[in-house]
């Protein structure tokens, strides 16, 4: 914590890359596991994908919990940086952070539901194999409503930290703002999944696109410029009773 109050740019370059490797496990689990494997509408032709690729399916799950362990030191760095703006928002941001980890992380017994009714095992011999395909895909639709749902969580955390970042002085405003774009993307996108299904697979995945590129300026800018020393120095100060 002392190296961290005496100048946090390290830190800061270790979240950025933090950052960027939360992005690339996300594309990877999203477009090159689940894109790839499930078949929208057909839950026998997935179930077929998911058995022939099992180990791809379950390396997909592994990269979006790590990708939650990730999450927490960001978020730690983001409060420890942001508590100098306005430390309530900046605690707000970062409990409402930690809901949207806790429901993703647990969003994951889902997939891993879904590859379990496709074994062999003696037990789901109960259950016939249409069935079994069928609540297969099932739980991987539950999983897509359970992303929607810790994106709501993030939405609103990625809303406050945009704010903060926007009015901290260290950070070019410019950041905040598309942070703050990026939330009302993920907002937008979990609202519609919840209210209005068919508008929400009209406008997927181009309602993304401004989350994707918020969060891809900050991560490289944390990692290639970090945090303006003098300002954040002169911002705690200024915080301080």
């Amino acid at each position: 914590m002392a190296s961290f109050e005496q100048s946090p740019q390290p830190h800061v370059r270790l979240g950025g890359a933090f950052y960027l490797a939360i992005i690339a496990l996300g594309i990877f689990g999203e477009i090159f596991v689940r894109g790839a494997l499930v078949v929208p509408g057909d839950a026998a032709a997935t179930a077929n994908s998911i058995s022939a690729s099992r180990f791809l399916w379950f390396a997909g799950i592994t990269g979006d919990l790590l990708m939650q362990v990730l999450d927490v030191p960001l978020i730690v760095l983001f409060y420890l940086l942001l508590r100098a703006v306005n430390e309530g928002l900046a605690l707000f941001a970062t409990l409402i952070n930690l809901v949207q980890t806790a429901v993703l992380v647990a969003n994951k017994l889902n997939l891993v539901v879904a590859a379990f009714l496709l074994e062999n095992a003696g037990y789901l011999g109960a259950l016939p194999v249409e069935q079994r395909h069928a609540l297969s895909y099932l739980a991987i639709r539950l999983h897509e409503y359970g992303l929607g749902v810790g994106f709501i969580f993030f939405g609103f955390a990625c809303l406050v930290h945009g704010y903060l970042i926007f009015r901290s002085r260290f950070f070019p405003a410019t950041l905040g703002v598309l942070l703050f774009i990026a939330g009302l993307s993920y907002l937008t996108n979990s609202f519609a999944l919840l209210l209005a299904p068919s508008l929400a697979s009209a406008m997927f995945p181009a309602v993304l696109l401004p989350a994707l590129v918020g969060e891809l300026a900050l991560a490289v800018w944390l990692i290639v410029k970090g945090v303006n020393l003098e300002r954040w120095k002169r911002r705690k100060l200024e915080a301080a009773p």
